[in-house]
């Protein structure tokens, strides 16, 4: 089995389609990490996780998992990692106990008990049809059986949109324990950055094809800050503390990219914390540098 530092290395990866262009992308996630996926729906996040898991051929760049090849090893990666899609890959026909003969058949390390007891948790019946699961049910699913065959690395897409708050909490709450030993790791694509605030050690934030932010989450979070001032004071900032403006009828809203060093130059204004969702949505707008 091969020793690797980082369960995913994606390095200089390029993916061409009419109107859209995965640009030159690179992140990794350490083992043992949640690696927080975001970006606004068409950014790009499904067009990575369908590359790194060789569903979509990519044009240039490299992509390893479990510090192997994503082509040349492809059969011995899909053994050791679980996917968990925003739709349910499984036929309504089928129920929770076909899924676990299947499952059995695919993977060496398939714990028919541990899928059970994950069945029993999620209070999900054994022998109902899929096809009669509400969503949430379909997604617990997905999930039991993801966690049922020791899998290192876990990757999601989208996986707790349309849930209620009760279950993404639960579901959450699951992960972290599947972390605890250390050696697994999870990459989560969401545009749900309350979520990953919860749970994410680190962050990667792509807009239209390329790689903005990558990072901890927390160094991420604690090193941007919402400036507020009035519409005068605009003149005097620094357009290299700038990400974007956002104006309203009282005065502006700035969001600062270095915090402290803004705190220390702007002493006579206001500087709140900012949240993920803040900065998602002050760097799609970067462009435009003001907007309302």
């Amino acid at each position: 089995m091969t020793a690797y530092q980082n369960s995913i290395e994606i390095n200089g990866v390029t993916k061409r389609y009419d109107g859209f262009m995965l640009d030159n992308i690179s992140f990794q996630i350490p083992k043992g990490c949640i690696m927080g996926f975001i970006g606004q729906n068409g950014a790009g996040k499904t067009t990575t996780i369908r590359s790194l898991l060789h569903i979509t051929n990519i044009d240039s760049g490299e992509i390893k998992l479990l510090g192997l090849d994503h082509i040349k090893d492809e059969y011995e990666i899909k053994k050791r990692i679980a996917v968990v899609f925003d739709e349910m890959p499984f036929h309504d026909s089928l129920n929770a106990k076909d899924m676990s003969l299947i499952f059995e058949g695919m993977y060496p390390d398939w714990d028919r008990n541990e899928f059970r007891s994950y069945l029993q948790r999620f209070q999900l019946p054994e022998k109902k049809k899929i096809g009669k699961f509400s969503k949430g049910m379909k997604m617990k699913l997905q999930i039991a059986c993801a966690l049922s065959h020791n899998a290192e690395l876990l990757v999601m897409d989208e996986a707790t949109t349309g849930l209620d708050p009760v279950v993404r909490d639960e579901i959450l709450h699951i992960f972290m324990e599947y972390l605890q030993n250390g050696e697994r790791s999870v990459l989560m694509s969401s545009h749900i950055t309350s979520d990953l605030e919860k749970i994410a050690d680190m962050v990667t934030f792509i807009d239209k094809g390329r790689i903005l932010l990558t990072g901890s989450k927390d160094e991420i979070v604690e090193s941007h800050g919402i400036l507020k001032c009035d519409k005068e004071k605009l003149a005097e900032l620094d357009p290299e503390d700038v990400v974007s403006i956002r104006t309203n009828n009282f005065g502006a809203e700035v969001m600062v990219n270095d915090r402290e060093d803004a705190a220390f130059k702007y002493r006579d204004c206001v500087i709140d914390p900012a949240t993920l969702d803040d900065i998602m949505l002050y760097y799609v707008h970067r462009d435009a540098k003001e907007w309302s």
